[in-house]
């Protein structure tokens, strides 16, 4: 084992390993990772190189908490063993650091197997579930085009007969976002209590027809992109029957990073943060990118072959990276009543060009602004509520009396 300095940074270090790298039993229309499967050959990161990555994972991180995220592609398809091997490479560290693992998965593939293996080590499972059938199959289908809401929801059904412990991941689009009750309504059925909602706000380029890079304004918005103010709107419907009903039972990520603006307290989730950088990703040949969203080559950190994690994340390149958020605002954001809370949201979408301002403005600013103004009133309460000590729920019986 080699020596590697511990970490002073302030906050733990993240990273998205892609230990299959962008290999997939699905073909999602809206998949930004699709594009690098011709990249990211060999699919499978090899023994050296998951142990490498062990080894420099927890030596980076500040405290003695340690998150493995396992992302891809589909995890799935390098098979139980793998990460039997992975658990393996993390056991020597287990007497000092409390170590976690999230894996997320389309859900195709699960099988008792899996989820005996989940549930006995103690895996969380981030499942991806656009919605019931109509939604969930509209982008969502396989590699001969049909839809996998069947084959998810299978899995669905296995992770709650195991009893492993799963929070949903739900890409809003074009199509869904008309749907909103219809689909809070749906997860709350299948048992779910953590639902993250993510828009999909993807360009693509005019000669290649590959989607373009987080820093480049041009481009042409692609077809399954969520409208703004739909997608506000969309949010407006969940929250009233959230607040009305489900306080304390059922989180949603972007209620609970909202009302943690409203509380001065950091937000779950960085694209709300004020800076970001302290969540990488990690291609299966090693490589290491600024961020999940941004795997193209302007982002590469380096390799851990030749670089730590903890070196590469410590640079300035990667500094500059997270204090951009902040530093490359658009004088309307400056000037917003929400910028405490929303902080410009994700700089991947940042791509409105408006005349007489140095940086471009985020193409979700009209349906977050409507969230925002909608939900002031009842996050207010609730702030008030934990302020003095009392539960946010309370907001419930403030509307049934109403």
């Amino acid at each position: 084992m080699s020596t590697i300095q511990f970490n002073p940074l302030k906050y733990p270090v993240y990273v998205s390993a892609k230990p299959v790298g962008a290999a997939c039993n699905l073909r999602c229309s809206y998949c930004y990772f699709l594009e690098k499967l011709a990249e990211s050959a060999p699919q499978r990161m090899s023994d050296e190189m998951l142990e490498r990555f062990t080894e420099q994972y927890v030596h980076a991180q500040p405290s003695q908490d340690v998150l493995f995220t396992w992302h891809g592609g589909e995890p799935l398809l390098l098979g139980v063993d793998y990460f039997k091997k992975a658990l393996r490479y993390q056991q020597p560290y287990r007497r000092n650091y409390r170590i976690d693992n999230v894996l997320q998965t389309n859900g195709t593939l699960l099988n008792d197997d899996w989820c005996r293996f989940f549930k006995e080590n103690n895996f969380l499972i981030g499942l991806s579930l656009d919605g019931p059938e109509h939604c969930h199959d509209k982008y969502r289908t396989n590699i001969g085009g049909r839809g996998s809401f069947a084959q998810t929801m299978k899995g669905l059904e296995l992770l709650n007969k195991n009893g492993v412990e799963f929070n949903i991941l739900s890409v809003v689009n074009d199509y869904n976002v008309q749907f909103p009750l219809e689909i809070y309504n749906f997860f709350k059925s299948t048992g779910s209590k953590y639902i993250q909602f993510s828009p999909v706000v993807e360009r693509l380029d005019g000669e290649t027809g590959l989607l373009k890079s987080g820093d480049d304004v041009g481009g042409k918005l692609a077809e399954w992109s969520v409208p703004a103010l739909a997608y506000g709107r969309f949010l407006n419907s969940i929250f009233d029957e959230w607040a009305r009903k489900d306080v304390g039972t059922v989180y949603v990520t972007t209620f609970d990073s909202t009302l943690a603006g409203y509380v001065g307290a950091e937000p779950g989730t960085c694209i709300w943060a004020e800076t970001c950088g302290h969540a990488s990703a990690l291609n299966v040949n090693g490589d290491l990118y600024a961020c999940d969203h941004y795997v193209f080559p302007e982002f590469k950190l380096g390799n851990i072959r030749q670089k730590t994690i903890t070196e590469m994340m410590l640079t300035d390149k990667q500094f500059q990276f997270g204090n951009d958020k902040r530093d490359q605002l658009s004088e309307t954001c400056k000037r917003c009543n929400y910028l405490s809370l929303c902080n410009g949201e994700c700089p991947k979408n940042r791509i409105q060009v408006q005349e007489g301002e140095k940086y471009p403005l985020n193409y979700l600013c009209s349906g977050l602004k409507h969230y925002f103004n909608h939900t002031e009133p009842y996050m207010r309460f609730m702030a008030n509520e934990l302020e003095n000590k009392r539960p946010p729920a309370n907001i419930m019986k403030y509307l049934a009396g109403k």
